[in-house]
C-alpha cells in the first residue's frame, strides 16, 4: 500500500483567517472555568522546616501544621500520612492544592520500612483512578488524588546521603516524580552547599536513582536543553520563611540572622526559586502528565495484565466444570 503523504500548509498558504489558534483561548477558558487539581507530597524527617517550605511556595498558610489548631509537635511513632486541601485562585485561575504531609517519617530509631505507607498510598490513588475509568458509567470529569510530585528533603549534614534517603528514593522513583531538596541550606557556606550538592549527584547516579525531571522523558533538544540546566543544580538549596523584612525599601521573604537578612527569593543567597519555577511556573502541568502517562501508566498496564491473567485463569475454570458437566449429562441420556 503506498504511504500517506502528510501536507503541510502554513500560514502564509492559507487563502484567509482560518481561526485555529483560538483553541489555545478555549482551552484557558475552559481550564479558568473548572480549574484542576494538584498533590503534592513532602517528604522527611521532622524539624526540617518541610511545612515552612510549601507555605513559602504557595505564598499562602496550606501546610497541615499551619491550618490545623489541634496539631501537635509531638513525634509520631509510626509513618502517618495526613492530607490538607485548598482552593487557590490567582487571576482567574483555579487549583485545588492538596498537601500531603508524612509525619514520622525518618523520626525513629529503627526506620526500616518507613516508606512502606507511602508507596501504599501512592498506588492506592493509581488504583482508585484506574476503578473509576473502568466503571461502564464512568464520570465525566474523575477526580484526579494521584500524587504528581513528592519534594523529598534532605538534612543539610555537608556529607552524603543517607541510606534512608536512598532506599527511599529507589523506591519511590519507580512510581512518582520526586524532586530532593537541600532543607535549611543556609546552615551551609556556599563552597560547602557546591561539594555537598556533588557528592548528592555522585550517590543518585552511582545508586540508579531515577529524580524529576528524568532526561528519557525529554521530548526535543530544547527540553533538554532547560531540563539539563535544572538537572545541574539538583538537589535545590532552599531555605523557606513566612516572614518580610524591608531590604533597600522594598519588601522581601528572608530569615533574618545575625549576619543579615538571607532572601529567598534571591538566587544569589539559595535555590527556592529554581524549585518554585520547577514545580509551579515552568513545569507544573508536566509533572501532571508524567504522571498520567508514564507513572499511572506502569501501574495500569500491571494492574489489568494481572486482570487479564485472573480473568483466563477463572475463565478455564468455569469451562473445564461446564465441560465436565455436559459431558456428564451426555453419558446419562446414552444410558
Amino acid at each position: 500500500k503506498p504511504g500517506r503523504q502528510l501536507n503541510y500548509i502554513h500560514g502564509s498558504d492559507l487563502f484567509g483567517y482560518v481561526g485555529i489558534e483560538a483553541v489555545l483561548d478555549q482551552m484557558r477558558n475552559k481550564t479558568m472555568k473548572v480549574g484542576f487539581d494538584f498533590n503534592i507530597i513532602v517528604v522527611g524527617q521532622s524539624g526540617l522546616g518541610k511545612s515552612t517550605l510549601v507555605n513559602t511556595l504557595f505564598k499562602s498558610k496550606v501546610s497541615r501544621k499551619s491550618c490545623s489548631p489541634e496539631y501537635e509537635a509531638k513525634i509520631s511513632k509510626t509513618v502517618k500520612l495526613q492530607k490538607i486541601s485548598h482552593v487557590i485562585e490567582e487571576k482567574g485561575v483555579k487549583m485545588k492544592l492538596t498537601v500531603i504531609d508524612t509525619p514520622g517519617f525518618g523520626d525513629q530509631i529503627n526506620n526500616d520500612n518507613c516508606w512502606e505507607p507511602i508507596i501504599k498510598y501512592v498506588n492506592e490513588q493509581y488504583e482508585k483512578y484506574l476503578r473509576e475509568e473502568l466503571n461502564v458509567n464512568r464520570k465525566r470529569r474523575i477526580p484526579d488524588n494521584r500524587v504528581h510530585c513528592c519534594i523529598y528533603f534532605l538534612p543539610a549534614t555537608g556529607h552524603r546521603l543517607r541510606s534512608i534517603d536512598i532506599e527511599f528514593m529507589k523506591r519511590l522513583g519507580r512510581i512518582v516524580s520526586i524532586v530532593p531538596v537541600i532543607a535549611k541550606a543556609d546552615t551551609l557556606t556556599i563552597e560547602e552547599r557546591q561539594e555537598f550538592k556533588e557528592r548528592i549527584r555522585q550517590d543518585l547516579a552511582s545508586n540508579g536513582i531515577s529524580v524529576y525531571p528524568q532526561k528519557e522523558y525529554d521530548e526535543d533538544p530544547q527540553e533538554r536543553i532547560i531540563n539539563d540546566r535544572i538537572r545541574e543544580n539538583i538537589p535545590f538549596a532552599v531555605v523557606g520563611t513566612d516572614k518580610e523584612h524591608q531590604v533597600n525599601g522594598n519588601k522581601v521573604l528572608g530569615r533574618k540572622t545575625k549576619w543579615g537578612i538571607i532572601e529567598v527569593e534571591n538566587v544569589e543567597h539559595c535555590e527556592f526559586a529554581y524549585l518554585r519555577d520547577l514545580v509551579i511556573r515552568s513545569h507544573l502541568q508536566d509533572l501532571k502528565d508524567v504522571t498520567h502517562n508514564i507513572h499511572y501508566e506502569t501501574y495500569r498496564m500491571q494492574r489489568l495484565n494481572e486482570s487479564n491473567v485472573n480473568f483466563t485463569e477463572a475463565g478455564l475454570s468455569t469451562w473445564l466444570r461446564d465441560h465436565r458437566t455436559a459431558g456428564r449429562s451426555g453419558n446419562e441420556s446414552h444410558l
